[in-house]
């Protein structure tokens, strides 16, 4: 199993979408605080549909919590501030993957620790970031794609579609 961690999220409505892809994924979600919201605010269910209750996620009163329940953890850092491209490391099986907060992202206070762990999506120009909720499905599947999408269903079927015939 993969896990997501964001660190002091801000927007419900990412926070709920986030949660949905990590069901979607397979993944468990790890929230640290202080967060921007509550938990049960309409905003992060509405966002994450009716797939909340079928998510496995933690809540950390703060960064320091999340390091003491976690020891040991391989964390990579998503961050604009990396050297390495995010699809050139390996994810390890139970890895751990951060993003920050959105306005700010991971503290570099944290980053320096972890440097060669950190990661990025690719931008053009001067985009500062990507939605938080995309970047996490960007890096997420990724980590997914190379360790071969693991149970994921990995095909679809057509249903049958009956055409109106033009008179």
């Amino acid at each position: 199993m993969l896990n997501i961690v964001l660190l002091e999220p801000e927007i419900p409505a990412n926070t709920g979408n986030i949660g949905r892809t990590c069901v979607a994924a397979g993944a468990r979600l790890h929230l640290i605080g202080p967060m921007g919201f509550q938990i049960n605010e309409k905003q992060v269910r509405r966002a994450g549909l009716d797939y909340w209750d079928k998510l496995d996620y933690r809540v950390y009163d703060g960064y320091a919590d999340f390091l003491s329940k976690n020891a040991g953890a391989r964390i990579y850092m998503a961050t604009t501030k990396a050297r390495q491209v995010y699809s050139e490391v390996q994810y390890e099986d139970g890895c751990y993957i951060m993003f920050g907060r959105e306005s700010a992202g991971i503290p570099e206070e944290i980053l320096v620790e972890h440097q060669e762990t950190a990661v990025r999506i690719p931008m053009f120009g001067d985009i500062r970031s990507l939605n938080l909720g995309n970047s996490v499905a960007v890096v997420l599947y990724e980590a997914l794609r190379q360790q071969g999408f693991g149970n994921l269903n990995r095909a679809g079927e057509l249903h049958r579609l009956r055409w109106r015939e033009e008179p």
